[in-house]
């Protein structure tokens, strides 16, 4: 055999691997039994009631993760926007002069009322 008849027979082998892979992941994809080297088919296996559990609790356990990194990045908004500093928002509160409208009850906070 010469040097262009073993390259095409790689390359046919090579083919034919190639080919083989992408059937059986399309069929492993799509849930049909996977075929093996020999022509036989492989079944999948049928979920055991551990397998669910497991599953259950894997989902259980996403959700919670997924709630978790909400708070977190909520808890990160408000650690690192100024926007929701306690002490500022205070100090901004007594610079601001009451209004001048006489629109309540006098509290009369100098006189005190005589304790009985």
């Amino acid at each position: 055999m010469d040097g262009d008849t073993m390259s095409l027979v790689a390359v046919i082998v090579v083919v034919s691997t190639i080919g083989w892979l992408v059937n059986n992941w399309i069929r492993a994809k799509h849930g049909y039994a996977l075929e093996n080297e020999w022509g036989g088919k492989t079944e999948r296996t049928v979920d055991t009631a551990e397998t669910t559990r497991l599953k259950a609790e894997n989902k259980e356990l996403n959700d919670k993760l997924d709630t978790m990194q909400d708070r977190m990045v909520v808890l990160e908004r408000i650690v690192t926007d100024r926007g929701y500093s306690l002490s500022d928002e205070i100090e901004a509160l007594r610079d601001v002069p009451a209004p001048k409208t006489d629109s309540g009850t006098p509290l009369n906070l100098g006189k005190k009322e005589p304790q009985a």
